[in-house]
C-alpha cells in the first residue's frame, strides 16, 4: 500500500481526458476539490469539459496535448507548472485500441497502438519525474485493463500493451519508492464509453458489449478511491475480478474458455482444414 491523500486541494493531471474514464475522472476530481489538468487531442471536446466543470467546487485547466509527441509532453509539464506550480498526481490514462486476429492485420497497428498505450505513458512519465519528486505525497497512477492481466483473443495486441504497462508498473513501484512515489494501476473490465468507437479497426467476429459494462462514472469514483486509500492495484467490476481470480488459479480453465470461443466462432473454417488435412477419400476398388 501507499500513502493516503485527499483528493481535494491535490493537483493531478489526466491524459485522455476529453471523452470516456478520462473525462469522468477530471469532473469527479473537481467536485472532490481537486486542482485538475485536463490533457487531450480536441480541443473542442476539452472546451466542453471545461464548461461543465465550471463551478462545481475545484479547480480545472485544459492543456491540448498527445502524448505520442515529445513537445506536447513538454507542454504538460509547463502546463502544470504554470497552472499549479508543480503536480502531485499523474493519472496515465489516454490509450487506443484495435481488434482482429493477429494473423489478418497489418504490423504498424500494432506499433501504433504501443506508442500511445506504453511508450506515450512511459515518456510522459519520465518527462514529469522531476516534478513530482517535489509533490505532496506524489503518485503515478496508470489506467490499464483487465487485457492487462488476461491476454483476449482477436484483441492480442491491446493485451500485450496492457501487459507491458503491468510489468512497467510492478518495476517502476519498486524503483520509486526511495523517492516516496507510489505507483497505482487500475484495470478496468468493459466500460460504458466510446472506447469501441474510438479504435483504430474493429475485426473482431464477435465484439464486446461494452454497454453491459460499469459505467465510466463509476469506474472514475474507484478510481478516486484507490488513490485516497494509496491501493497498489485495484482491479474493477465484479467479472473483472473473477477472471483474475481465475486465471490465477486456474489457468488452464481460461485457456479452455478462450480455446471454446475461438472454436465456436471459427467451426466452418476449423473442419475445413481438418477435411483437407485428411486427404481425399477413396472407394474401394473391386
Amino acid at each position: 500500500m501507499g500513502h493516503r491523500r485527499k483528493i481535494k486541494d491535490t493537483r493531478l493531471l489526466i491524459t485522455g481526458a476529453s471523452q470516456g474514464i478520462g473525462r469522468a475522472l477530471a469532473l469527479a476530481a473537481v467536485r472532490k476539490g481537486g486542482k485538475v489538468l485536463a490533457a487531450a487531442r480536441s480541443e473542442d471536446l476539452l472546451r466542453q469539459l471545461a464548461d461543465e466543470a465550471r463551478g462545481t467546487g475545484g479547480t480545472l485547466v485544459t492543456v491540448k496535448a498527445d502524448v505520442t509527441s515529445h513537445d506536447d509532453r513538454q507542454a504538460m509539464v509547463d502546463a502544470a507548472r504554470s497552472a499549479f506550480g508543480g503536480l502531485d498526481v499523474l493519472i496515465n490514462n489516454a490509450g487506443i485500441g484495435a481488434t482482429g486476429h493477429f494473423a489478418e492485420v497489418a504490423p504498424d497497428r500494432l506499433r501504433k497502438i504501443m506508442e500511445v498505450n506504453f511508450f506515450g505513458l512511459t515518456e510522459t512519465t519520465r518527462v514529469f519525474l522531476p516534478l513530482l519528486k517535489e509533490g505532496v505525497r506524489p503518485a503515478i497512477v496508470n489506467i490499464s485493463s483487465i487485457a492487462g492481466r488476461r491476454g483476449i483473443p482477436a484483441r492480442s495486441e491491446y493485451s500485450a500493451s496492457k501487459f507491458a504497462v503491468q510489468g512497467f508498473s510492478e518495476a517502476l513501484r519498486a524503483e520509486l519508492y526511495k523517492d516516496g512515489i507510489d505507483v497505482l494501476l487500475i484495470n478496468p473490465g468493459l466500460t460504458q464509453t466510446n472506447f469501441s468507437k474510438n479504435m483504430l479497426e474493429q475485426k473482431a467476429k464477435l465484439q464486446m458489449d461494452h454497454l453491459r459494462g460499469m459505467t465510466a462514472e463509476d469506474a472514475a469514483l474507484a478510481t478516486l478511491r484507490a488513490i485516497e486509500r494509496g491501493s497498489n492495484e485495484v482491479t474493477l467490476g465484479f467479472k473483472g475480478k473473477l477472471l483474475v481470480f481465475v486465471c490465477r488459479f486456474f489457468p488452464w480453465l481460461a485457456d479452455r474458455i478462450a480455446r471454446k470461443r475461438v472454436r465456436e466462432l471459427f467451426k466452418d473454417e476449423i473442419e475445413a482444414r481438418h477435411r483437407q488435412q485428411a486427404g481425399p477419400t477413396h472407394a474401394p476398388v473391386g
